[in-house]
């Protein structure tokens, strides 16, 4: 069944913490909200599951109205950033308890958790206590109590965030295999954009409470609305660069660092000059040691390792550039190097507004 927000907002008070006008996660998608600390995202999950009353709007799931049905009636299950297992219960009796609390037959309750610790991993736990367990074990168990009520909907709130960053990236890999396995609807929420774009199929990009931008991962990172979704994603950052467009006989042209760069799909008025944001991801910069067609002249600031990659800081003329290159490049800090990019591969945005303005 698809969940269908409608008109959705919430306040604390005064304050606007979500207004959703429309949003449609569709039946067995794997959907997640985004953002930075603050932007809604949690309250919009407790909002779907029951623990936060709306101020105003809607929640279906498929034809039934969720409004005003208790959580534990709404057929979800939600796993929380803290695990919140029960400490004096083994893993069996952990996985177990909201079985008994829907008050299944004894049989029943082994069988569905005996299936549950066979698709995680967990059949050889099943005697342990929480304290005996590591965190990724914790973790699965507080996954398994999810996945043994059968819910129509999972709720995930940043579950990875108490690991550390090998035991993520293992936990990122189990939750897509588990969700092509179920093929339930998971909803997701997290401020690791990384996790975003590995796990999902759509992505909503929160800030301020409202969605900026709602897409698949390649719609989000190829194509961003505007200066923060262009900000938001990225390792090291897209570069964000000020300057003026002269638009002559129709071309567009930006000028930077003394030296012109015509610009495809530039969607202004057809002449004049225009300020302008360029958004260069640091991938897409080309260099090279000899010069490139199209290229500027930069020296190196800093170089700092990222396993197969090496993160480049550059300065071209008081104008400060990230970059990415192979380990085995060979620059050193304070090399002076060439540095280019395709006019296709430019981000424009509007400085004023922080809308992209092209390419389509």
């Amino acid at each position: 069944m698809d969940l269908r927000l409608e008109k959705l907002t919430k306040r604390f008070g005064d304050q606007l913490a979500v207004e959703i006008p429309s949003l449609t996660i569709d039946d067995g998608e794997f959907f997640t909200f985004v953002g930075p600390s603050g932007c809604g995202k949690s309250t919009t999950l407790n909002l779907i599951a029951g623990l936060e009353q709306p101020s105003a709007g809607a929640l279906w799931l498929g034809d039934r109205l969720l409004n005003d049905l208790p959580p534990q009636k709404r057929d979800v299950a939600f796993v929380f950033q803290s695990y919140a297992l029960y400490p004096h219960r083994t893993v069996f009796q952990n996985l177990a308890f909201p079985l008994e609390l829907a008050g299944l037959p004894r049989e029943t309750i082994g069988r569905r958790v005996q299936e549950t610790a066979s698709l995680l991993g967990l059949t050889s736990l099943l005697d342990k206590r929480p304290r005996q367990l590591s965190g990724g074990e914790r973790q699965r168990v507080a996954v398994g109590r999810a996945i043994v009520r059968q819910p129509r909907l999972f709720l995930f709130d940043e579950p990875l965030s108490n690991l550390d960053a090998p035991l993520r990236v293992q936990m990122r890999k189990e939750l897509k295999r588990l969700h092509w396995q179920l093929g339930t609807t998971f909803i997701y929420v997290t401020h690791d954009q990384e996790e975003a774009l590995s796990l999902s199929d759509r992505i909503a990009v929160m800030q301020g409470g409202t969605i900026q931008q709602c897409g698949t991962p390649g719609e989000i990172y190829d194509k961003p609305i505007n200066r923060f979704v262009a900000s938001f994603f990225g390792a090291p950052p897209m570069n964000l660069l000020e300057c003026e467009v002269q638009i002559v006989e129709g071309a567009a042209w930006a000028s930077l660092a003394g030296r012109r760069l015509r610009l495809q799909g530039l969607n202004v008025p057809p002449a004049g000059m225009h300020s302008v944001i360029l958004g260069v991801r640091p991938e897409h910069l080309r260099l090279s040691r000899d010069r490139l067609a199209e290229s500027w002249r930069a020296r190196i600031t800093m170089i700092e390792l990222h396993g197969g990659q090496s993160h480049l800081e550059l300065e071209l003329d008081g104008i400060s550039l990230a970059a990415v290159a192979d380990p085995e490049s060979g620059y050193h800090p304070r090399d002076e190097i060439w540095v280019g990019v395709s006019s296709d591969q430019v981000h424009i945005l509007d400085s004023q507004t922080g809308v992209r303005l092209g390419p389509a």
